[in-house]
């Protein structure tokens, strides 16, 4: 079991529930070790005394702040952690927000929120059913591994999901990065008609399970044929289509491509007998487990829908 990057406690007004913070998403990037070629001779990075050339230990390293023209000023670790001793304990929600308000350019990682001890799971449980009836989530702020962070803490599948999330302060705006943006032409009535057909043609359920890191799954293959001694066949690189100087042409091309033999889209799920539970019974379930149900009953656009909309689904299905 994964052990958590972080523990305190999350506050809501009164309510202190002591948590624990654990990573929802794991790294499966390939790494590799680095070694001079001809060689079997490791090539290792060290921390060394730019001045005397001798390595240094992690014990006996501060943080300096460049000031300019050579000068730095000193600070030590202990002394990050005493400028912020109670962020750095505690996840205060400050306010709550309708979750679909948050631009998904704000959002960075992803952790597990879980109660500390059996003891806390009352209280714990009883912010996850507010948090998920309401569909809102809370803001808060909290330091982690020496840097403060602004969060999303909300309701997931029987546990609290915590994203961070950036400041403002750290989103680049289009024209910082690019420069300036050409001036984009108004396009023709018929060109956007081919163009909203060609995305409904393509619009299919969101299946995350249908898609995989096949650079990764390449990499893991090369790795075992050049350990058995073998080499690896590449696919050749398709040939460039011909240019379409028409965008309508090139729109249609792509609409019948798609509807004689394109790529087919995921199918949505079959569509389940199941018995109409009575209101009652509905009433009483939280959002994610209406979710759970409209999906096993092939309810169209339960993803966007409210709790109270996924009810009125289910009693109409």
């Amino acid at each position: 079991m994964a052990r958590p990057v972080w523990s305190g406690a999350l506050s809501l007004g009164l309510v202190t529930v002591p948590v624990e913070l654990y990573p929802a998403v794991a790294d499966h990037t390939i790494h590799f070790h680095q070694f001079e070629r001809g060689t079997s001779d490791r090539i290792r990075n060290r921390r060394v005394n730019e001045r005397t050339g001798d390595e240094v230990t992690q014990d006996e390293i501060v943080k300096g702040y460049d000031l300019g023209g050579g000068d730095h000023v000193l600070v030590e670790p202990d002394e990050l952690d005493e400028i912020a001793p109670e962020r750095s304990r505690r996840i205060d929600i400050e306010q709550f927000v309708e979750l679909d308000e948050i631009d998904p350019w704000f959002f960075d990682k992803t952790y597990w929120l879980k109660p500390a001890k059996e003891d806390f799971a009352k209280a714990y449980g009883l912010l996850l059913q507010a948090m998920d009836r309401s569909e809102k989530a809370g803001i808060a702020k909290f330091v982690l591994r020496g840097k403060e962070y602004l969060a999303a803490v909300r309701a997931g599948e029987d546990v609290m999901v915590l994203n961070t999330l950036h400041f403002v302060a750290d989103l680049r705006e289009p024209k910082d990065v690019m420069g300036k943006l050409p001036e984009l032409p108004k396009p023709r009535p018929k060109e956007l008609d081919m163009a909203l057909a060609l995305v409904d043609e393509m619009t299919a359920p969101w299946r995350p399970e249908d898609y995989r890191d096949e650079y990764s799954k390449r990499v893991e293959e090369l790795i075992k044929a050049k350990e058995a001694g073998k080499e690896i066949a590449h696919e050749a690189e398709p040939e460039p289509s011909a240019d379409v100087v028409d965008l309508f042409e090139a729109l249609s091309r792509s609409v019948k491509n798609r509807k004689g033999g394109g790529k087919e889209p995921a199918k949505k799920p079959a569509k389940k007998p199941a018995k109409k539970p009575p209101e009652p019974e509905l009433s009483d379930l939280s959002k994610s487990e209406l979710d759970k149900l409209a999906r096993e009953q092939g309810v169209k656009g339960r993803s966007k829908m409210t709790r109270a909309q996924l009810e009125k689904a289910l009693k109409a299905s």
